[in-house]
């Protein structure tokens, strides 16, 4: 499963991005999708902590706060 280019390209023109290079954005994609995974792994493990299954949005909050 990978992300959509586009929608990272979006994400880029959002934070004022005005050109970049279709292997740029490639790198981008894959990068967001690697750092998006490690996040979602983090946070399940933070809800079985915490004896749920299911991921919480202050799951997510959690582990994007480290680093």
């Amino acid at each position: 499963m990978s992300l959509p280019v586009a929608a990272i390209e979006r994400v880029a023109r959002k934070a004022g991005v005005e050109r970049i290079s279709a292997p740029a954005l490639v790198e981008l994609t894959k990068t967001v999708e690697e750092i998006g995974l490690a996040l979602a792994r983090e946070a399940a493990t933070a809800a079985k902590h915490a004896g749920r299954r299911t991921i919480m949005k202050e799951d997510i909050k959690l582990v994007s706060r480290k680093g």
